[in-house]
């Protein structure tokens, strides 16, 4: 189970990836809407996978309190692939030059999107019809 739900994650963060590069270039005028995302991002994508492990564990916690567990966790990842990607000269993103990050690879305000994330991976790993 865990390989088909790191397939749709995967998938689905490429998705919200290009709905997100591409919201951006719609606030900045661009009419294009060129989106963009890389080969790199659906391994780490992929491993949202774990949220299906972890979320029957937390099923009864709040919502809130659920979010701040997948953002924080999502953000930690975030910050070691992007340490190591970075290393290795391949990174596709960097937050330098913008307020709140760390390293210039997570940016603290991205905290509230990554919640929404993780507890949208939650809804589609624990929804019937993909497991």
């Amino acid at each position: 189970m865990l390989g088909k739900n790191f397939i749709i994650c995967g998938l689905t963060g490429w998705c919200i990836e290009v709905a997100f590069t591409s919201a951006s270039a719609l606030r900045k005028k661009d009419k294009k809407l060129m989106a963009q995302t890389s080969a790199w991002m659906f391994p780490i994508y992929g491993s949202a996978a774990l949220i299906g492990e972890i979320s029957p564990k937390i099923a009864h916690w709040p919502i809130v309190a659920r979010g701040l567990l997948y953002g924080g966790a999502i953000m930690t990842g975030e910050y070691i692939s992007g340490s190591i990607l970075t290393k290795l000269d391949v990174c596709p993103w960097s937050y330098k030059g913008c307020k709140y990050t760390i390293n210039d690879i997570v940016r603290l305000d991205y905290l509230p999107f990554w919640m929404v994330a993780g507890l949208l991976f939650e809804r589609i790993l624990t929804n019937d019809l993909v497991n």
